[in-house]
């Protein structure tokens, strides 16, 4: 089995955490986005992940380094290929190109998901979906009474189906996928002036594979910073009741309110700090409240009255406002 995780995106919607940081490497109560999403995808599949191909932008030595350890740790091999022009989701994957053979998930690292099923890996194709109120804004699949897909429609104006595409697929054979994603660029066939990957599958499924639905239990969006906010919320909810605060922290004078994920180093004095927030390796925070907020690596924050935020690495931070969203490197007095 091989997951092939599409997440070169420049994450614009995340601005200004993402101009220095690729969006699915932030911390989602104290782990990456895309490693949440791959260990949660390991758990729900039967066969041991072998290959994880990640397909990524210019993003520099050390996240290539930490997507290498974040495979390691699933006991699967990286590999790395890169994505030099955003030209549509199927040319995405197909830069994963000599990875896509047999058993694949692909998963965009844009969505993590909570579900209770094991992946029948004996169809030919699965796609993961949730029932949504609005389904004019997702691509949507129709269905059968087998729950075979009959057709895929991106945001349809006239109720279709309330079953949206979460971004998480899985194929048996990938070397069907990598035919038709081929075909897709090779004659050029776009929408939107993109490749797009549902095309591919509509013309898998036209040629015969059969489609199969797998209905998650949640989906966790990290598309901007108060959705990213409220999914850290809602894994810490996941895992509170496991060993959240490090052995190393300093925690003088301070009310925790659980849960709360407290990395390696960090100090706390005569503060406030929870429920639902997380904080980064070597965060040093002092008299302050802080309540539903991420706060990443090597950050001063003091005097402050914080919620439902989102601060970056290596920020200063001293004053009183109670929603942001800062990026790295900066200093608010």
């Amino acid at each position: 089995m091989k997951i092939v995780v599409p997440m070169a995106g420049k994450g614009t919607r995340m601005r200004p955490h993402t101009l220095t940081t690729p969006k699915p490497m932030t911390p989602i109560a104290g782990k990456p986005i895309v490693q949440r999403l791959l260990e949660d995808i390991a758990k729900v599949c039967p066969e041991k992940i072998e290959e994880i191909a990640y397909v990524i932008g210019d993003f520099g030595e050390e996240v290539e380094k930490a997507l290498h350890q974040i495979a390691e740790n699933l006991g699967a091999k990286a590999s790395i290929y890169y994505q030099d022009e955003p030209l549509g989701t199927a040319h995405a994957v197909l830069c994963a190109e000599p990875s896509l053979n047999g058993k694949v998930v692909v998963a965009f690292a844009d969505t993590l998901f909570k579900a209770n099923f094991t992946l029948d890996i004996a169809q030919d194709a699965t796609i993961w979906v949730q029932s949504v109120p609005d389904p004019s804004a997702f691509g949507v699949v129709k269905i059968d009474s087998q729950e075979r897909v009959t057709d895929f429609v991106e945001k349809p104006k006239d109720f279709i189906s309330d079953l949206a595409i979460i971004g998480i697929y899985y194929v048996r054979e990938a070397e069907i996928l990598k035919k038709e994603l081929q075909f897709l660029v090779e004659n050029n066939i776009r929408n939107s002036n993109e490749y797009q990957l549902t095309t591919a599958l509509e013309n898998m499924r036209r040629k015969g594979s059969t489609f199969r639905i797998s209905k998650i239990d949640e989906w966790l969006d990290c598309g901007n910073k108060d959705a990213t906010v409220f999914t850290n919320q809602r894994y810490l909810e996941y895992i509170k009741d496991t060993k959240l605060i490090a052995d190393s922290a300093k925690i003088v004078n301070t009310v925790i309110i659980p849960p709360v994920f407290v990395a390696e180093g960090v100090e706390l004095y005569n503060s406030v700090i929870g429920p639902y927030v997380s904080i980064g390796n070597y965060t040093k925070i002092e008299h302050s409240t802080v309540k539903n907020s991420i706060i990443q690596q090597h950050t001063h924050i003091e005097n402050a009255n914080m919620q439902d935020s989102m601060i970056g690495n290596h920020v200063k931070y001293y004053g009183k406002p109670s929603d942001l969203s800062i990026g790295d490197y900066t200093m608010v007095k």
